[in-house]
């Protein structure tokens, strides 16, 4: 899930600080990363840092979808990464989340259905929806 993730977030692992203050494999922001760790915002960038901020993230949503009664399932996984809780919980996520959980959900079950030898993974759609 986390790969997943990872994959549509930052496939080329730059360390480029993003528009709305994220970092890393993860593109976490930083109320975030101090809500799980009081280490600086920097190690974000840093793929072993980042993962356990990640999976305890990925812990806090499960637990958020089901506290709520949502599958967890990787489409509501992904929105709730992209758009947050309330958002998903509300009905409230943007098209473009939507699109975004798709393509988690997309790379999740390509991974789980791909053949031992491997298979190209795409994160292809059509155009996200306009708003």
């Amino acid at each position: 899930m986390l790969a997943a993730i990872h994959e549509v977030e930052n496939p080329h692992n730059t360390n480029r600080i993003g528009r709305r203050g994220e970092l890393g494999p993860f593109q976490l922001r930083p109320a975030v990363w101090y809500t799980y760790t009081q280490k600086p915002f920097s190690l974000a960038a840093e793929q072993a840092e980042a993962q356990t901020v990640a999976e305890a993230h990925y812990e806090w949503i499960k637990r958020g979808l089901e506290r709520n009664k949502i599958e967890v399932s990787p489409y509501h996984i992904g929105l709730v990464w992209n758009a947050g809780l309330h958002a998903t919980i509300n009905g409230r996520a943007t098209d473009t989340s939507k699109y975004y959980a798709q393509r988690v959900a997309n790379l999740v079950e390509s991974k789980v259905t791909q053949p031992a030898q491997g298979a190209a993974v795409t994160t292809e759609l059509s155009k996200p929806p306009q708003s």
